[in-house]
């Protein structure tokens, strides 16, 4: 397949009927705001985790949750939930696991691979880059030193035995995409130019939450961004490219926007997790929101598939 046929029309279908994962009870970890699924299929089943925070938007601290799914569909919450946290008021945000290029979680040693931004609300350093590992997806690592400074959401994969990242520098305004390599997943170069920048009429201010996949050798982002007809509402973008630095944006780009029929999602669907399954379809997670006012800064985590991708 050349790169160019990547640009098909992305017919990403709903196929639940309300909200993955909602809010928690009032009391519970996860009761005001909750955004950034991140799926890992393991043993037949999809652990779903997600960042979850109480109190007021400029006062949340998030923590990372889990739920349990035998379809992919329909979760139940992990009894352990929360599973990670950070302390001294710093947020555990956007979890993203190691992966192969079909989005499948690769362990190695056995061991689960995760990295995390972090940060405080209101913001009192600078965004960075932890990683933290599991045996079990519920008991982990205490978080490492920051790997990488200014920056939020990544994505990371192996291809071949390079470690590739993929991040929100959050230094610059707007922020931009910056790319960067390693050899073992801990010492990160990353490349010294913006590798994607908000160039596009759809796009405003920002880009954030990008997600890397690779098909036939060809390197795929799905990313986010906050829309220039109303900039209370996010869409997801795509982009290619042959080398992980130089990328093409999809003409028709977005390619998946918020449904206003849905009053849980009628305003927010990004900082998604995407992956491969069995039957060779892509499966998002994607967190929403409703209108403003924004009591709650994210709301719940909804779900769509695409049967057959670039046919």
């Amino acid at each position: 397949m050349s790169a160019e046929n990547l640009f098909t029309k992305q017919n990403w279908i709903r196929d639940a009927d309300k909200p993955c994962v909602s809010l928690g009870e009032p009391g519970a970890f996860d009761d005001m705001h909750l955004f950034a699924p991140a799926a890992s299929v393991q043993y037949g089943k999809t652990y779903l985790y997600y960042c979850g925070s109480q109190g007021e938007v400029e006062e949340r601290v998030f923590r990372m949750g889990l739920n349990v799914s035998d379809d992919g569909r329909r979760f139940t919450r992990h009894l352990w939930t929360p599973v990670l946290e950070m302390g001294s008021g710093a947020s555990v945000l956007t979890p993203t696991f190691l992966r192969s290029g079909d989005g499948t979680v690769l362990r190695e040693g056995g061991e689960l691979r995760l990295w995390f931004s972090s940060t405080t609300f209101p913001p009192g350093i600078v965004h960075t880059i932890h990683e933290t590992s599991s045996r079990d997806g519920v008991t982990w690592t205490s978080p490492s030193e920051a790997q990488v400074e200014g920056a939020y959401a990544p994505t990371v994969i192996k291809d071949g035995d390079r470690y590739l990242m993929w991040y929100a520098d959050v230094t610059v305004d707007p922020w931009i995409f910056r790319f960067a390599e390693s050899a073992d997943g801990i010492s990160w170069e990353s490349h010294p130019e913006a590798v994607i920048v908000a160039d596009q009429p759809w796009e405003a201010d920002r880009l954030f939450y990008p997600t890397v996949l690779t098909r036939d050798g060809v390197y795929m982002m799905w990313y986010g961004s906050y829309q220039a007809r109303d900039r209370h509402m996010t869409a997801i973008g795509f982009a290619i490219s042959e080398d992980g630095i130089h990328w093409t944006k999809h003409p028709e780009n977005p390619v998946f926007e918020p449904n206003p029929e849905r009053e849980w999602e009628s305003h927010y669907t990004t900082s998604q997790s995407i992956h491969t399954q069995p039957d060779g379809s892509l499966r998002l997670y994607y967190a929403s929101r409703t209108k403003p006012p924004f009591t709650h800064k994210y709301f719940a985590i909804g779900t769509a598939v695409w049967e057959k991708p670039f046919d």
